[in-house]
């Protein structure tokens, strides 16, 4: 009894403790409930104060402040001022640049689900629906990719008139001043759209619109350098670029050599007070055409010519020179790995501006580091990732018509397994993508710089589409390695680089600033501890660090308890009022992973300290946690506002599983490689007690999402949706347009395709070539003349969009392909094997008529090949998809099939009228080979009969075929 009375005691104490961490109770609060707790549970069983009296105890050094100052406060202070590192000015304002938004939700472990709900989806007004119908469109038309990469170098003069005129340069310009002032998604859709015909047009036009003099002025600049440069730079008369990297800084853009020192010097005549400047920039974008050149650079003050002896340096400023200003040199060009946009160098020696040209004036004047980052996050959150999702979209359209139209052994390649593993990850990874685009434009719509979301933008979207591209190579083989006008894939392939490197190199963004900027703008308590922990004001920074301290860790437990209740019996069931059976137990694992992170940052953070700045390979694991917990949240609020069909479904289950897994095993590796291991163990048992709970994704879901990534339209309606979001068309003689074409006219002709093909494998059809095949099949009666045209026409389009370029011997001249299976060509390819071998059988069958009928010759002849069984591969289908609908001509005599025909509702006479050019061609080459094949099925008659019909048959078969042959000698002469 007594035992039963210590474990019952015993259990309440726990509960208790874990109801206060749960609740979230104050210190105050907390530890009176506590002590009471002891009290009753003591009362219970005495035994009971083994662990009552420590709980009672720490209770009381809790509630009595010069206790628990002494004890704990005083010492956790100075233990941690001494493992944190100084921090820079540059630093501290790097770290207090921009807001946050969604991410600080799933960062603190307790997603405000209602919050998010509210959001509004992203649209586009009518007028940035207009532009992107119109405007945009007619942009796409005029440029040329491979016509700009190996011949022009740069945009045609047409397309930069264009972009100038129509205020591609001034998207985000507010209207007073010219501009177009498009949302956030409408900037993102029209970069992409760009972008999905050209890189090096989308990369022009991005620059202008997200890091530059723009952006920046429309921030920080006064009403007159408003007035004076925004007008122009909406209309396009003045281009911008911004001079930010050099030689000696590119990722420490904070450890930039370029120095204004203060002065008087003259400027247009007169003596003035202002800035000597002596600058090197490098890689800057638009450099070699820009009209006004934004700068930064550290600004000193020797002198104390602004009026303060006491500051002398003022650190990181802006300003914005025009490019034509004395002693500006606007370099030669650089070539950023084959891809043709501008870009250059700018430099200058002992160069005088004004003070004025300091981008917010003097009262701006070392500011130009927080001005950098926050104007540097919209752009990383805009530009970089409507680039890399346009690429991706390209691939998962061009890919997938790939896929379904090439064929190696006898079927799609796309319906290999092998194939599958790549074409899944870029079903998935565009839909990702695609999400992720909507969800952080809907943060910038709502104002605000949130660097930390738009840093996981820029990382995140441009290795997927990395990813994206290489699965598209892999897939498309030799199609996609041999260069040339016709290749959709090399280009966006060719320049991968340059996304992974501008705006901030992946590696540094994923190693330090998702979490190092996470931390600070995420978590509730840590960025004013930082700034406590480094006052010079000690003994006041302690009173308020007390109170700080103490909440930081209520918020600590507070996630340790959700997340070891959400290890043992599941996530909080928390989740937007929208959410349905399919999205609910996802909203279930972010509850449960986001309070897991919140209390493994803590761990991080507090054990680490200042370390953790140095462990870069445990921050990206972390920034890993954080940034797919919230593109988790992306994909299902993406696939809220979806079709919601059971192929977009697909799409979405594969992305979130993908997401899920990943995060699981970056909490697995950081705690196998945290230093303090006993801490890590612990955080482990409580996170994840059970051991892993996330699997990869199921090879079944692979088969299922490669087989639909091959599908358009009803079955396939995310595909059917690209098609919105990129330049699409379908002309035959484009760079996209030619697989897409393809691709399009097989989904027409599937079925009949399949089912000749399968019975051109089973050896049905007599002769040599694809296009003998369609001629007995069309004179046997297996198929009508019009589905023989069918096979040709498709034929001929499959062939061509599958052939790659060829040059002259120095590569230089791109040469005309010649297609052997055209309407054109096709008769060139029909041959006279099914004649001679049914002559030959004749001869045989005459000849064994005069034999003797004995059991040997009996057996010879039955021994013959019968032409009406196939011979083929024991496996009927071989591989093949179900015959479909398609029917041969002797079953299409039902009244049923020739109402059917007669459906004028159903009927195309334009594209009929249109295509008179092929049905010309066409009449030809049936007229050709009616000469060529003028066979009936029973070629091989029975002995006793028919012989001089048929001789009769074959001679004037042989008098049209030649006469037909001679014509076409004649015609080619």
């Amino acid at each position: 009894m007594a035992i039963g009375l210590f474990i019952l005691a015993v259990i309440i104490q726990l509960a208790m403790v874990l109801a206060i961490f749960l609740l979230s109770l104050s210190r105050v609060t907390g530890s009176i409930l506590a002590l009471i707790t002891v009290l009753v549970t003591a009362f219970i069983s005495p035994w009971s104060l083994i662990l009552g009296l420590p709980i009672a105890l720490l209770c009381l050094v809790l509630l009595i402040t010069p206790i628990r100052q002494s004890l704990i406060t005083k010492p956790v202070y100075k233990a941690l001022g001494g493992a944190m590192p100084s921090m820079s000015d540059t630093e501290r304002e790097a770290l207090d640049a921009g807001t946050s938004w969604w991410e600080k939700e799933l960062f603190m472990g307790a997603p405000d689900w209602d919050t998010f709900a509210k959001y509004p989806y992203p649209e586009l007004s009518e007028e940035e629906q207009s532009f992107i119908d119109n405007e945009v469109e007619a942009l796409c038309t005029m440029l040329d990719e491979w016509k700009i990469h190996h011949e022009d170098k740069e945009l045609s003069p047409e397309a930069w008139r264009f972009i100038k005129a129509n205020g591609f340069l001034g998207l985000i310009i507010p209207k007073e001043y010219g501009g177009l002032e498009f949302s956030s998604y409408a900037q993102s859709r029209v970069m992409s759209k760009i972008a999905s015909r050209s890189p090096t047009a989308a990369v022009t036009c991005m620059v202008p619109n997200s890091l530059g003099p723009g952006e920046l002025l429309m921030h920080y600049g006064t009403d007159e350098q408003k007035l004076r440069w925004l007008p122009g730079l909406a209309k396009g008369e003045e281009v911008p670029c911004f001079g930010l990297t050099g030689p000696e800084a590119g990722s420490d853009a904070g450890a930039i050599p370029d120095t204004g020192v203060v002065c008087y010097g003259m400027h247009e005549g007169a003596q003035v007070l202002g800035l000597r400047m002596n600058f090197s920039k490098r890689w800057i974008t638009l450099a070699p055409i820009a009209t006004v050149v934004g700068l930064a650079f550290k600004m000193h003050d020797p002198e104390g010519l602004l009026g303060n002896p006491e500051k002398t340096d003022y650190g990181i400023t802006c300003a914005l020179v025009p490019a034509k200003h004395k002693g500006v040199i606007i370099g030669p060009r650089h070539n950023p790995i084959g891809s043709p946009f501008m870009n250059g160098t700018v430099d200058g020696q002992d160069v005088f501006i004004p003070l004025d040209y300091i981008i917010g004036g003097v009262e701006n004047a070392g500011r130009g580091w927080r001005m950098l980052m926050e104007c540097l996050g919209v752009g990383r959150g805009i530009s970089l990732p409507a680039l890399s999702t346009s690429a991706s979209e390209m691939s998962y359209l061009s890919v997938g018509a790939f896929a379904k139209v090439r064929e190696q052994f006898k079927i799609s390649v796309g319906k290999f397994e092998g194939v599958q593993d790549a074409t899944s990850r870029i079903a998935s990874n565009t839909y990702m993508l695609e999400a992720f685009r909507h969800l952080v434009t809907c943060g910038l719509n709502q104002g605000g710089t949130p660097s930390v979301m738009t840093a996981m933008a820029k990382y995140y979207a441009t290795e997927t589409m990395r990813s994206v591209i290489n699965d598209g190579m892999d897939v498309v083989g030799g199609r996609a390695v041999q260069m040339g006008p016709r290749n959709f894939l090399a280009i966006p392939y060719q320049a991968i680089p340059v996304s992974i490197t501008v705006e901030g190199a992946n590696i540094l963004t994923r190693s330090l600033m998702i979490f190092g900027q996470g931390a600070m703008r995420c978590h509730p308590y840590l960025f004013d501890e930082l700034q406590l922990l480094q006052s010079e004001d000690k003994e006041g920074a302690l009173k308020q660090f007390d109170n700080l301290f103490f909440k930081h860790l209520g918020y600590t437990f507070n996630r340790g308890a959700k997340a070891f209740v959400a290890g043992y019996v599941g996530g909080s069931n928390d989740a937007p009022r929208f959410a349905d059976n399919f999205t609910r137990p996802y909203y279930k694992d972010i509850n449960r992973l986001s309070a897991s992170f919140a209390l493994t940052a803590d761990m991080s953070l507090g054990l680490l300290a200042g370390d953790l700045k140095r462990k870069e390979m445990l921050s990206g694991r972390l920034a890993d946690i954080h940034s797919q917990l919230f593109i988790c949240t992306a994909i299902l609020q993406f696939y809220q506002y979806g079709s919601k069909s059971v192929a977009e479904r697909l799409h979405a289950e594969v992305a979130l599983k993908n997401s899920l897994y990943t995060i699981q095993e970056a909490f697995l590796s950081l705690f196998a490689n945290f230093p303090n291991q006993l801490a890590a163990k612990l955080v482990r048992f409580v996170t994840f007690p059970s051991g892993r709970i996330f699997a990869p994704v199921s090879d079944e879901l692979k088969r299922q999402l490669g087989d639909t990534f091959m599908d358009d339209f009803a079955a396939n309606p995310f595909r059917d949706y690209l098609k919105t979001m990129v330049y699409y068309n379908t002309e035959p003689d484009d760079v996209t347009g030619r697989m897409e074409h393809a691709y399009q006219i097989l989904l027409e002709v599937e079925p009949l395709w399949q089912k000749f093909k399968k019975a051109e494998h089973k050896d049905n059809f007599e002769g040599l070539t694809f296009e003998d095949h369609v001629v007995h099949a069309s004179q046997n009666g297996d198929i009508t003349e019009e589905e023989a045209e069918q096979l040709i026409t498709y034929n001929s389009i499959r062939y061509d969009s599958l052939l790659t370029d060829t040059f002259d011997k120095h590569l230089s001249k791109v040469q005309e392909r010649d297609n052997p299976h055209s309407l054109e060509n096709a008769v060139h390819r029909l041959t006279d094997y099914a004649e001679l071998k049914s002559n030959a059988q004749l001869n045989q069958a005459s000849n064994d008529k005069d034999l003797p009928q004995t059991s040997e010759n009996m057996a010879s002849i039955d021994s013959m090949p019968d032409n009406n069984q196939p011979t083929g591969d024991a496996n009927p289908n071989h591989g093949y998809e179900s015959d479909g609908d398609v029917k041969m001509v002797n079953e299409q005599d039902t009244v049923k099939e020739v109402r059917a025909q007669t459906d004028f509702q159903n009927s195309h006479p334009q594209t009929e009228a249109l295509g008179s050019r092929h049905r010309d061609a066409a009449s030809h080459l049936n007229e050709r080979m009616s000469y060529n094949h003028q066979l009936n099925k029973d070629k091989v008659v029975s002995p006793d009969n028919g012989q001089d019909e048929h001789a009769q048959q074959t001679e004037s078969s042989d008098s049209k075929w030649k006469d037909g042959l001679r014509r076409d000698e004649n015609d080619n002469v």
